[in-house]
């Protein structure tokens, strides 16, 4: 069962790597890397040294390629500067109760600190970031869709639209990220160590495509709900626990949804038949 189960997972990762012109080898490479990588790290003897021959035991990879496989510096994976600022730009305008109006919607705002206001876009960029220009910023927005500029010069975010752009270096992250965690929330349930970790689904087939439009309306519209009420109060708690001990820990809640035509994908199944 867990073969069948490690093969449904691996089918859209192959997909993704064959659309980006990554063969099998790459793939092969990188996978022999993460084997030596994990049992360096996390299946230790205590009081023992992790040896070459040890390591290759526990991952079947050759005790040369665990040599020069633990030389090899592996890179965490780290938002971009762009991503990083953006997504505490926006965390801040949709919960701060200086940027958002009696409804909780963002209020808009004037683009530069100079306008009067108490609270600009100019100086909520620089409240955070000093090194890029508000204006780099607001253009970025304005290409991508993010955010607009009204007659009155305010900045006016769209909400809806703050998702990275397909293919962007942002996307990449966090599809690492949130991915990653997701499974590792699956995993650490499946080995059953300590508290299980919240990792549940609603999952229903033998829908018209109008059921799963509703049903997609209604998901978005309560996920969004959500979201929003646990990022008001998880900024609030950085901003009080920032610079004490301990404060050290990540917290990361998601929510996903897929549909399919399960008739289509039962039609694009391979012929037993081979020429």
């Amino acid at each position: 069962m867990l073969v069948a189960a490690l093969r449904r997972i691996l089918r859209p990762l192959v997909r993704l790597l064959i659309a980006r012109n990554l063969p099998f080898p790459f793939a092969s490479s990188l996978l022999r890397g993460v084997y030596v990588d994990i049992a360096v790290r996390e299946f230790p003897i205590e009081g023992k040294r992790q040896t070459d021959s040890r390591i290759s035991l526990l991952t079947g990879v050759h005790r040369k390629d665990v040599k020069r496989l633990r030389r090899e510096r592996h890179l965490a994976l780290q938002p971009s500067v762009a991503a990083a600022l953006g997504s505490q730009l926006v965390a801040r305008w949709t919960t701060l109760p200086d940027y958002v109006d009696e409804t909780g919607l963002p209020r808009p705002l004037p683009r530069l600190a100079s306008a009067g206001e108490a609270h600009s876009f100019e100086s909520l960029v620089r409240s955070l970031n000093t090194d890029i220009r508000p204006r780099v910023v607001l253009d970025e927005w304005l290409r991508l869709g993010i955010a607009e500029v009204d007659e009155r010069d305010r900045v006016c975010l769209r909400v809806q639209a703050f998702i990275p752009r397909q293919g962007s270096e942002e996307m990449e992250y966090y599809f690492g990220r949130n991915l990653h965690d997701h499974l590792a929330a699956a995993v650490h349930n499946l080995l059953g160590r300590t508290e299980p970790l919240l990792e549940r689904s609603v999952s229903y087939n033998n829908l018209s495509r109008a059921a799963v439009a509703e049903l997609t309306e209604l998901a978005e519209k309560r996920a969004m709900g959500v979201l929003q009420e646990l990022n008001a109060r998880a900024l609030a708690l950085q901003q009080r626990d920032s610079g004490q001990p301990g404060a050290s820990n990540r917290f990361n809640f998601g929510t996903y949804l897929f549909r399919e035509d399960e008739a289509e994908e039962l039609e694009k199944e391979p012929d037993d038949d081979r020429s």
